[in-house]
């Protein structure tokens, strides 16, 4: 054992010999075995044996204090207790199973089985056999090689981990996405891939340096970690690029809040030796099998998705779909449509009124933009602006804007407002409070008859130059509105010491959710209260009904814009209605005031029992929607609405009325982060391959296996306009 001389543990074993080789030098036995004292002494080279039962009946001295034990808590222990195979070691096998073969072996790396020690060991080990041939257990050496392991794990570290973050690199993720789908194939599982991209990084680089940017790409891996808490494989691919793996998650309402709470968690500002800091991110979702099978698939289709974040106004997240690749096309050629446009001079201004819910007086008018393209005929704010953002045209086009609207509001009544939203690209552009300032001197305009209304983003900007932008527009004596309030991230602090007048409430808020049609009303009495506490007023907009516009008064909102009054109209049409007096708006349910609702117009299919219709979708909410195509479906009747691309929704008719009806989801739809919805789930790839499919990523249009539905309809089906787009993915 560990204190008995290693001589003597040689003294009366019967048939056995010492472990060296013949040498052609003749030394006596008992000079080999003190040489072979010396090199156990030294530390170089250790011995062990075990009995028949794998016991341990000796263990170089060296090595029982390397374990940190004592020399009887080693005697009579199964020696496979002591040490368990290296992580990462080609040969994963056990000592264990080594020893049960009773057959020689060689370099085997083992660790020591206890976390507190440190220490590595290459065992080599063969069977003894008495002289009737008998087994007698094993005889073996061991090498310490604890420095070499850890430098080279260490070098392995930085093979597969990123020097700056700690995170994965590039190498390693591609490793990990490679074995994940691979295994995850022959075991029918999903996996998510989510690229991010950060927003605003290179500001960061560019105001404050290099190292303020590896300071704060460290703290973003930080917050990553956070944000994922265990549930996936975070990698760094190089810059301000990351990557997470997340395993058996297809859950797209779950995916998309750990995309909106990565977002949120990024977008906090920073802290780094030369200053404060805020960026954004933008994140694009693939998910396997449905979007890929393989590596390169699902990269391809999560940078796509991540491509059509960033375009979208950035700090959003996306879902891949099949028509994102053709989305791309369209965009890159609307761009240079736009930059047309604006030399060409097709861009107009339409007015929407603002109503003081007190007394019904249009206080204000909302400017939206309007282009009319010779090939698209009108194109609507919310399809081109996205883009022009993405392409910095927002800059020309807004600057344009702000003249026409300040050059038009100065033919109005001298106490009637012209409200202009500001994208975030414009409010951190150079120069645009001195554009402001020399339009409102050129025109002539009242400063306090221009209301900008800037979105919440613009305070996820370099919060000095936030700061020193809003103390400037202050001081122009413009009138300031924060749009679209409790959609982003900005701070109670913020609103605190920011020179705001309003807070704008959007449409968002009144799309209906479980329990009241009006929308989340409880979250407007928030924001009615918290407005009330900072001596701001409450503007909404969207209001698309008489009964929520009471409701909105009754909450204590303060002005109203949307259909509920009037949609938008020309200047010309605003100069007539003031021409008139004083301008005073009664609300109204009827005709347009309900065309504010989410209105789609597109073919979808239809699943009732065994027949597959094709229907028109008119409108969709989170929890139903209106289709158009099918006569006398009585109320109760269970469809399957298939939305494209996998994309299954179980619903019942709660209202009908001739070839249309009212259908309320089984499930909830999620957002897709580009403002729309989908399905949490779709039809997997691996029951198409049960069905005799190859499995591959599911392709665009119907649901595959709908295709073998053949009975005769229950419905009598419409044939329908041809006017109606194509089907698309939900």
């Amino acid at each position: 054992m560990g204190a008995m001389p290693f001589s003597d543990f040689f003294k009366g074993k019967k048939g056995v010999q010492v472990p060296c080789e013949p040498s052609p030098v003749s030394v006596s036995a008992a000079d080999k075995v003190a040489i072979v004292e010396d090199i156990e002494v030294s530390g170089s080279l250790g011995f062990w044996t075990t009995d028949g039962a794998g016991r341990t009946t000796y263990l170089s001295n060296w090595i029982v204090s390397a374990l940190g034990l004592a020399a009887e808590q080693v005697l009579d222990q199964p020696i496979q207790q002591l040490f368990i195979p290296v992580e990462g070691e080609v040969d994963g096998r056990s000592l264990g199973l080594r020893l049960g073969t009773r057959k020689s072996f060689a370099g085997l790396a083992v660790q020591a089985s206890r976390d507190s020690v440190d220490v590595v060991l290459r065992l080599s080990g063969r069977p003894l056999y008495d002289g009737e041939g008998e087994f007698r257990g094993f005889r073996g050496s061991a090498v310490d090689v604890t420095d070499e392991f850890r430098a080279e794990e260490e070098a392995n570290r930085l093979a597969k981990f990123d020097s700056l973050t700690g995170l994965a690199n590039r190498h390693r993720m591609e490793q990990r996405i490679d074995s994940t789908l691979h295994a995850f194939r022959a075991a029918k599982r999903a996996a998510a891939l989510m690229m991010l991209d950060l927003d605003r990084f290179k500001q960061v680089n560019d105001t404050l340096g290099h190292a303020a940017g590896d300071q704060l790409l460290q703290q973003v891996a930080d917050r990553l970690r956070g944000a994922v808490a265990g549930r996936g494989e975070i990698g760094r691919l190089g810059g301000d690029e990351f990557q997470v793996l997340i395993p058996d998650v297809d859950d797209r309402g779950e995916l998309g809040e750990i995309a909106k709470k990565i977002i949120q968690i990024l977008s906090q500002p920073y802290s780094v030796e030369e200053g404060r800091c805020s960026i954004g991110c933008s994140v694009g979702i693939a998910i396997a099998p449905y979007d890929g099978v393989e590596r390169d698939e699902l990269t391809r289709a999560a940078d796509l998705a991540l491509y059509a974040s960033k375009n979208g106004g950035r700090g959003q997240f996306r879902f891949y779909a099949a028509d994102l690749e053709h989305e791309a096309n369209l965009r890159k050629r609307m761009e240079e449509d736009l930059a047309e446009a604006i030399e060409a001079g097709h861009f107009t201004l339409e007015y929407q009124p603002v109503v003081d819910l007190s007394d019904s007086r249009v206080i204000a008018l909302e400017a939206q933009y309007c282009w009319s393209d010779e090939e698209r005929g009108r194109v609507e704010a919310e399809t081109f602006l996205p883009v022009a953002e993405g392409s910095r045209l927002i800059i020309p086009i807004g600057q344009w804007g702000l003249r026409k609207a300040c050059e038009d509001a100065v033919r109005w009544e001298h106490d009637l407002r012209v409200a202009l939203h500001v994208s975030p690209v414009q409010f951190d552009a150079n120069g645009f409070v001195e554009g402001v300032g020399e339009v409102l001197e050129s025109t002539g305009l009242d400063p306090a008859r221009l209301e900008l209304r800037l979105p919440e983003s613009v305070l996820l900007g370099d919060p000095a130059k936030v700061d020193k932008t809003l103390s400037a527009l202050f001081k122009l004596g413009v009138r300031l509105t924060l749009d679209q309030f409790g959609t982003g991230l900005s701070s109670l602090s913020y609103l605190r010491r920011a020179p705001f007048d309003a807070l704008q409430i959007g449409a968002d808020f009144f799309e209906p959710v479980l329990g009241s049609e009006l929308g989340d009303l409880e979250l407007v009495r928030a924001v009615v209260a918290l407005g009330g506490a900072m001596g701001m007023e409450i503007v909404a907009s969207g209001v698309h009904a008489m009964g929520l516009m009471e409701e909105l008064k009754r909450l204590g909102v303060n002005q109203v814009c949307g259909f509920v009054y009037s949609g938008a109209m020309s200047n010309e049409q605003v100069l007539e209605e003031i021409a008139q007096g004083e301008w005073i708006l009664a609300p109204t349910d009827s005709g347009i005031q309900r065309a504010s609702r989410r209105t789609v117009f597109r073919k979808i299919g239809l699943i009732h029992e065994d027949h597959y219709y094709d229907v028109t979708l008119r409108n969709l909410s989170r929890t139903g929607a209106m289709i158009q195509g099918l006569e006398d479906v009585p109320i109760g009747t269970m469809f399957v609405l298939d939305f494209g691309q996998g994309q299954l929704a179980v619903c019942s008719v709660r209202r009908t009325m001739d070839d249309t009806q009212g259908v309320e989801f089984e499930q909830e739809l999620v957002d897709d982060g580009a403002g729309g919805l989908c399905t949490r789930h779709r039809v997997s790839p691996y029951e198409l391959a049960a069905a005799g499919v190859p499995l591959q990523a599911l392709p665009p249009g119907r649901y595959t296996l709908a295709q073998g539905l053949e009975s005769n309809p229950s419905f009598a089906q419409f044939k329908l306009s041809a006017n109606a787009p194509a089907q698309q993915a939900a």
